[in-house]
């Protein structure tokens, strides 16, 4: 492949388009990361290129937005948290970006995010998932967080109630092809 004079390996990785490193990494790891020691260096490997490489392209992808995250995804069934509710809120428009990132900064929610009301028959505009070992275990997890608003946000929760899941979907996220 031809560079422009000058061009350094850094400048090509920025252009995810510029030699397909940033796209073949993407495809190498969209099903998820090797489960070995060194799941980056296996990765490169793969690819035929170095692990910094790799690293940097990563780096640099993560920077620009191309992807927002690395993290694990468990199989939250397969531990024994079996009881899903996502926790639907109606609360104030004023206060409810406060109260997502209270929610969301608590270690029994999992998500947590906002979306438009769909009245009359949907009034709730704040979602937030709180995984148990049981409905009752969840219910009285949702219990305490609506009563932990209630002190910090008075008066904001009109209403609440809570779904739960009735059967595992299939979650993955964008896949492209190579």
């Amino acid at each position: 492949m031809a560079h422009q004079a000058g061009e350094t390996r850094s400048d090509r990785v920025r252009d995810p388009h510029a030699d397909g490193l940033a796209r073949r990494i993407i495809v190498a790891t969209q099903a998820g990361l090797p489960l070995v020691a060194d799941p980056w260096g296996a990765v490169a490997a793969t690819l035929g290129v170095p692990a910094a490489t790799v690293l940097d392209a990563v780096a640099d992808m993560l920077a620009r937005g191309v992807i927002r995250r690395i993290g694990a995804v468990p199989n939250h069934y397969a531990i024994g948290f079996t009881a899903n509710g996502m926790s639907v809120w109606d609360i104030d428009d004023a206060a409810a970006d406060g109260v997502g990132r209270f929610l969301a900064g608590l270690t029994s929610v999992t998500h947590c995010y906002r979306r438009p009301r769909r009245p009359p028959q949907w009034p709730y505009n704040l979602f937030a998932m709180v995984h148990g070992r049981s409905r009752q275990a969840v219910d009285d997890e949702i219990a305490a967080l609506a009563q932990a608003l209630e002190i910090r946000f008075p008066g904001a929760c009109r209403s609440r109630d809570v779904l739960y899941s009735s059967r595992i979907l299939k979650k993955t996220g964008l896949r492209i092809s190579a």
